[in-house]
Protein backbone atom coordinates (compact mmCIF):
# COMPACT_ATOMS: atom_id res chain seq x y z
CA UNK A 1 0.00 0.00 0.00
CA UNK A 2 1.24 3.40 -1.25
CA UNK A 3 -0.46 6.43 0.96
CA UNK A 4 1.32 10.11 1.61
CA UNK A 5 1.74 10.84 5.32
CA UNK A 6 -1.17 11.16 7.91
CA UNK A 7 -3.37 8.71 4.72
CA UNK A 8 -3.73 12.11 3.06
CA UNK A 9 -4.22 11.41 -0.48
CA UNK A 10 -1.91 13.63 -3.54
CA UNK A 11 1.79 13.04 -2.86
CA UNK A 12 4.07 16.25 -2.66
CA UNK A 13 6.42 16.90 -5.78
CA UNK A 14 10.28 16.76 -5.79
CA UNK A 15 12.93 14.52 -5.74
CA UNK A 16 15.49 14.00 -2.97
CA UNK A 17 18.32 13.49 -5.18
CA UNK A 18 21.81 15.17 -5.95
CA UNK A 19 21.93 18.61 -7.82
CA UNK A 20 19.52 19.94 -6.03
CA UNK A 21 19.78 23.73 -6.10
CA UNK A 22 21.23 25.49 -3.12
CA UNK A 23 21.57 29.13 -2.57
CA UNK A 24 22.93 29.51 -5.87
CA UNK A 25 25.02 26.61 -5.52
CA UNK A 26 24.79 22.84 -6.26
CA UNK A 27 24.99 19.89 -3.64
CA UNK A 28 26.88 17.79 -6.58
CA UNK A 29 30.46 17.85 -7.90
CA UNK A 30 33.66 16.69 -6.86
CA UNK A 31 33.46 13.97 -4.19
CA UNK A 32 29.84 12.66 -4.90
CA UNK A 33 29.79 8.97 -6.55
CA UNK A 34 28.26 8.16 -9.44
CA UNK A 35 25.11 6.39 -9.40
CA UNK A 36 21.52 5.31 -11.39
CA UNK A 37 19.81 8.38 -8.86
CA UNK A 38 22.69 10.82 -9.57
CA UNK A 39 22.57 10.29 -13.63
CA UNK A 40 18.63 10.55 -13.46
CA UNK A 41 18.86 13.34 -11.55
CA UNK A 42 21.21 14.98 -14.14
CA UNK A 43 18.53 14.53 -16.96
CA UNK A 44 15.91 16.52 -14.93
CA UNK A 45 18.35 19.50 -13.62
CA UNK A 46 17.39 22.98 -15.53
CA UNK A 47 13.87 21.86 -16.62
CA UNK A 48 10.86 24.03 -16.01
CA UNK A 49 8.28 20.78 -14.97
CA UNK A 50 4.91 20.84 -13.63
CA UNK A 51 3.78 19.43 -10.40
CA UNK A 52 2.98 15.65 -12.02
CA UNK A 53 6.36 15.91 -13.92
CA UNK A 54 8.19 16.74 -10.57
CA UNK A 55 6.14 13.85 -9.32
CA UNK A 56 7.20 11.37 -12.14
CA UNK A 57 11.25 12.63 -12.05
CA UNK A 58 10.54 11.81 -7.99
CA UNK A 59 9.70 8.29 -8.63
CA UNK A 60 12.43 7.38 -11.29
CA UNK A 61 14.83 8.49 -8.97
CA UNK A 62 13.56 6.55 -6.23
CA UNK A 63 13.18 3.34 -8.33
CA UNK A 64 16.85 4.18 -10.75
CA UNK A 65 17.07 0.78 -11.23
CA UNK A 66 14.40 -0.15 -12.43
CA UNK A 67 13.12 2.53 -14.03
CA UNK A 68 14.40 1.45 -17.15
CA UNK A 69 12.65 -1.83 -17.52
CA UNK A 70 8.92 -0.36 -16.84
CA UNK A 71 6.77 0.22 -19.50
CA UNK A 72 5.45 3.89 -19.25
CA UNK A 73 1.81 2.35 -18.02
CA UNK A 74 4.14 0.69 -14.80
CA UNK A 75 5.97 4.66 -14.46
CA UNK A 76 2.59 5.61 -14.48
CA UNK A 77 1.31 3.21 -11.85
CA UNK A 78 4.28 3.98 -9.89
CA UNK A 79 4.35 7.89 -9.74
CA UNK A 80 0.44 7.73 -9.27
CA UNK A 81 -0.32 9.92 -12.73
CA UNK A 82 -1.72 8.76 -15.85
CA UNK A 83 0.04 7.30 -19.04
CA UNK A 84 -0.17 10.08 -21.11
CA UNK A 85 1.27 12.05 -18.36
CA UNK A 86 4.28 9.87 -18.70
CA UNK A 87 4.51 10.75 -22.77
CA UNK A 88 4.13 14.47 -22.03
CA UNK A 89 6.78 14.32 -19.55
CA UNK A 90 9.10 12.12 -21.84
CA UNK A 91 8.48 14.86 -24.50
CA UNK A 92 9.15 17.70 -21.93
CA UNK A 93 12.53 16.45 -21.17
CA UNK A 94 13.61 16.54 -24.96
CA UNK A 95 12.83 12.97 -26.49
CA UNK A 96 10.29 11.85 -29.03
CA UNK A 97 8.27 9.55 -26.85
CA UNK A 98 8.71 7.74 -23.92
CA UNK A 99 10.32 4.67 -25.92
CA UNK A 100 13.20 6.94 -26.69
CA UNK A 101 13.20 8.10 -23.10
CA UNK A 102 13.37 4.27 -21.63
CA UNK A 103 16.25 3.36 -23.92
CA UNK A 104 18.15 6.60 -23.25
CA UNK A 105 18.02 5.21 -19.45
CA UNK A 106 18.75 1.99 -20.45
CA UNK A 107 22.46 3.40 -21.25
CA UNK A 108 22.76 5.53 -18.03
CA UNK A 109 21.23 2.84 -15.76
CA UNK A 110 22.70 0.00 -14.71
CA UNK A 111 22.33 -3.17 -17.68
CA UNK A 112 20.31 -5.64 -15.64
CA UNK A 113 17.70 -5.64 -13.00
CA UNK A 114 18.41 -6.09 -9.07
CA UNK A 115 17.99 -9.69 -8.38
CA UNK A 116 16.37 -11.08 -5.08
CA UNK A 117 13.62 -7.83 -4.46
CA UNK A 118 11.19 -10.00 -6.10
CA UNK A 119 11.10 -12.63 -2.97
CA UNK A 120 10.69 -9.46 -0.79
CA UNK A 121 7.41 -9.28 1.39
CA UNK A 122 5.65 -5.60 1.60
CA UNK A 123 7.92 -4.93 4.82
CA UNK A 124 11.13 -6.28 3.79
CA UNK A 125 10.84 -3.94 0.67
CA UNK A 126 9.58 -0.90 2.74
CA UNK A 127 13.26 -1.60 4.60
CA UNK A 128 14.92 -2.05 1.56
CA UNK A 129 13.83 1.04 0.08
CA UNK A 130 14.48 2.89 3.44
CA UNK A 131 18.03 1.22 2.70
CA UNK A 132 18.44 2.53 -0.76
CA UNK A 133 17.22 6.58 0.84
CA UNK A 134 20.24 6.19 3.55
CA UNK A 135 22.75 4.88 0.65
CA UNK A 136 21.31 7.69 -1.54
CA UNK A 137 22.34 10.36 1.49
CA UNK A 138 25.36 8.91 2.06
CA UNK A 139 26.09 9.60 -2.07
CA UNK A 140 25.67 13.40 -1.33
CA UNK A 141 27.63 13.40 1.94
CA UNK A 142 30.11 12.97 -0.02
CA UNK A 143 30.40 16.49 -0.56
CA UNK A 144 30.13 17.85 2.86
CA UNK A 145 30.36 21.36 1.88
CA UNK A 146 26.79 22.04 2.27
CA UNK A 147 26.08 20.63 5.53
CA UNK A 148 29.21 22.16 7.10
CA UNK A 149 27.65 25.36 5.32
CA UNK A 150 24.53 24.89 7.39
CA UNK A 151 26.03 23.96 10.72
CA UNK A 152 27.87 27.25 10.56
CA UNK A 153 24.84 29.23 10.23
CA UNK A 154 22.89 27.38 12.93
CA UNK A 155 25.60 27.51 15.37
CA UNK A 156 25.66 31.63 14.60
CA UNK A 157 22.11 32.11 15.39
CA UNK A 158 21.37 32.79 18.94
CA UNK A 159 18.31 31.99 19.59
CA UNK A 160 17.65 29.20 16.65
CA UNK A 161 14.02 28.63 15.84
CA UNK A 162 13.57 25.29 14.62
CA UNK A 163 10.16 24.58 12.54
CA UNK A 164 8.27 21.45 11.83
CA UNK A 165 4.63 20.83 11.65
CA UNK A 166 2.57 17.98 11.43
CA UNK A 167 4.57 14.97 9.74
CA UNK A 168 7.84 17.41 10.32
CA UNK A 169 6.91 18.13 14.14
CA UNK A 170 8.64 14.65 15.35
CA UNK A 171 11.62 15.53 13.66
CA UNK A 172 12.14 19.21 14.62
CA UNK A 173 11.34 18.30 18.32
CA UNK A 174 14.51 15.76 18.46
CA UNK A 175 16.35 17.96 16.66
CA UNK A 176 15.47 20.84 19.12
CA UNK A 177 16.19 17.96 21.95
CA UNK A 178 19.49 17.31 21.28
CA UNK A 179 20.90 20.82 20.13
CA UNK A 180 19.50 22.45 23.58
CA UNK A 181 22.31 20.53 25.15
CA UNK A 182 25.08 22.36 22.95
CA UNK A 183 23.44 25.48 21.63
CA UNK A 184 22.15 28.41 24.11
CA UNK A 185 19.23 29.16 22.93
CA UNK A 186 16.79 26.38 20.97
CA UNK A 187 13.48 27.58 20.34
CA UNK A 188 11.05 25.03 18.98
CA UNK A 189 8.10 25.66 16.62
CA UNK A 190 6.42 22.70 16.20
CA UNK A 191 2.21 23.95 16.39
CA UNK A 192 0.99 25.96 13.87
CA UNK A 193 -1.17 28.79 14.41
CA UNK A 194 -1.82 32.91 13.75
CA UNK A 195 0.83 32.56 17.06
CA UNK A 196 4.19 31.75 14.85
CA UNK A 197 4.62 34.46 13.13
CA UNK A 198 4.91 36.41 17.01
CA UNK A 199 7.68 33.35 17.81
CA UNK A 200 9.46 34.20 14.73
CA UNK A 201 9.01 37.63 15.28
CA UNK A 202 10.29 37.65 18.67
CA UNK A 203 13.42 35.15 17.63
CA UNK A 204 14.60 37.85 15.35
CA UNK A 205 14.33 40.58 17.93
CA UNK A 206 16.31 38.64 20.34
CA UNK A 207 19.23 38.37 18.14
CA UNK A 208 18.12 35.40 15.37
CA UNK A 209 19.98 35.53 11.83
CA UNK A 210 18.88 31.52 10.84
CA UNK A 211 15.87 29.04 10.96
CA UNK A 212 15.73 25.47 10.55
CA UNK A 213 13.04 23.72 8.92
CA UNK A 214 12.51 20.06 8.24
CA UNK A 215 9.49 19.72 5.62
CA UNK A 216 8.13 16.00 5.18
CA UNK A 217 5.20 15.47 2.75
CA UNK A 218 2.86 16.20 2.04
CA UNK A 219 3.90 19.91 3.00
CA UNK A 220 1.63 21.81 4.70
CA UNK A 221 0.60 25.71 2.76
CA UNK A 222 1.32 27.09 6.61
CA UNK A 223 5.18 26.18 6.08
CA UNK A 224 5.71 27.41 2.72
CA UNK A 225 4.23 30.61 4.15
CA UNK A 226 5.95 30.65 6.87
CA UNK A 227 8.98 30.26 5.70
CA UNK A 228 8.38 33.19 3.32
CA UNK A 229 7.66 34.95 6.40
CA UNK A 230 10.74 34.45 8.07
CA UNK A 231 12.97 35.50 5.11
CA UNK A 232 11.03 38.64 5.06
CA UNK A 233 12.35 38.97 8.47
CA UNK A 234 15.82 38.66 7.41
CA UNK A 235 16.21 35.15 8.62
CA UNK A 236 18.55 32.86 6.54
CA UNK A 237 16.35 29.55 6.39
CA UNK A 238 18.04 26.36 6.18
CA UNK A 239 15.64 23.43 5.33
CA UNK A 240 16.10 19.48 5.57
CA UNK A 241 13.45 18.29 3.05
CA UNK A 242 12.41 15.15 1.16
CA UNK A 243 12.91 16.54 -2.00
CA UNK A 244 15.22 19.05 -3.88
CA UNK A 245 12.04 20.67 -5.60
CA UNK A 246 9.91 20.24 -2.77
CA UNK A 247 7.44 23.17 -2.16
CA UNK A 248 9.84 24.43 0.47
CA UNK A 249 12.66 24.79 -2.20
CA UNK A 250 11.35 27.96 -3.26
CA UNK A 251 11.64 29.72 0.22
CA UNK A 252 15.05 28.15 1.30
CA UNK A 253 17.94 29.47 1.14
CA UNK A 254 19.80 26.10 2.01
CA UNK A 255 18.08 22.92 0.82
CA UNK A 256 18.94 19.39 2.14
CA UNK A 257 17.46 16.78 0.36
CA UNK A 258 16.64 12.93 2.03
CA UNK A 259 14.05 11.17 0.13
CA UNK A 260 10.94 9.62 2.67
CA UNK A 261 10.00 6.33 2.41
CA UNK A 262 6.05 5.91 0.71
CA UNK A 263 6.32 1.95 0.93
CA UNK A 264 3.58 1.54 3.93
CA UNK A 265 0.85 3.23 4.69
CA UNK A 266 2.50 6.08 6.41
CA UNK A 267 5.94 7.63 4.89
CA UNK A 268 8.82 6.78 6.89
CA UNK A 269 11.45 9.62 7.31
CA UNK A 270 14.75 7.08 8.56
CA UNK A 271 16.83 9.46 5.71
CA UNK A 272 15.84 13.08 7.24
CA UNK A 273 16.30 12.13 11.01
CA UNK A 274 19.80 10.95 10.37
CA UNK A 275 20.47 13.98 8.38
CA UNK A 276 18.94 15.82 11.41
CA UNK A 277 21.34 14.31 13.57
CA UNK A 278 24.46 15.06 10.56
CA UNK A 279 23.28 18.56 11.02
CA UNK A 280 23.68 18.80 14.71
CA UNK A 281 27.19 17.18 14.29
CA UNK A 282 28.47 19.81 11.60
CA UNK A 283 26.52 22.44 14.25
CA UNK A 284 28.84 21.17 17.36
CA UNK A 285 31.77 21.74 15.57
CA UNK A 286 31.26 25.23 14.81
CA UNK A 287 30.29 25.37 18.26
CA UNK A 288 33.66 25.73 20.13
CA UNK A 289 31.94 25.13 23.66
CA UNK A 290 29.63 22.14 22.23
CA UNK A 291 31.92 19.87 24.32
CA UNK A 292 31.98 21.42 27.70
CA UNK A 293 28.21 22.09 27.73
CA UNK A 294 28.21 18.23 27.03
CA UNK A 295 30.30 17.22 29.99
CA UNK A 296 28.31 19.50 32.01
CA UNK A 297 25.06 17.70 31.18
CA UNK A 298 26.47 14.40 32.26
CA UNK A 299 27.76 15.26 35.00
CA UNK A 300 24.42 17.10 36.36
CA UNK A 301 22.44 14.12 34.95
CA UNK A 302 24.76 11.81 37.50
CA UNK A 303 24.56 14.01 40.15
CA UNK A 304 20.66 13.67 39.53
CA UNK A 305 20.48 9.85 38.73
CA UNK A 306 18.58 10.79 35.75
CA UNK A 307 19.74 8.06 33.99
CA UNK A 308 19.60 4.34 34.47
CA UNK A 309 22.82 2.54 34.65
Amino acid sequence: MSAETESETGAGAGVGAPGAEVSGAKWSGAGVPDSPAARLQALFEGQRLTPTQRRIAHSMVRRAADVPFLSSVELAELAGVSQPSVTRFAVALGFDGYPALRKHLREVAPAEQPAGSASYNEYQQAVEAEIENLRHLAELLADPRPVRRAGRLLAASRPLPVLGLRAAASQAYGFAYFAAKVHPDVRLLNEGGTMIHDRIDAAVRAGASALLCFALPRHPREVVDTLAYAREAGLSVVTVADSAFAPVAKVSDLLLPAAVGTGLAFDTACAPMLLGRVLLEAMCDDLPDAQARLEEFDARAAARGLFVE
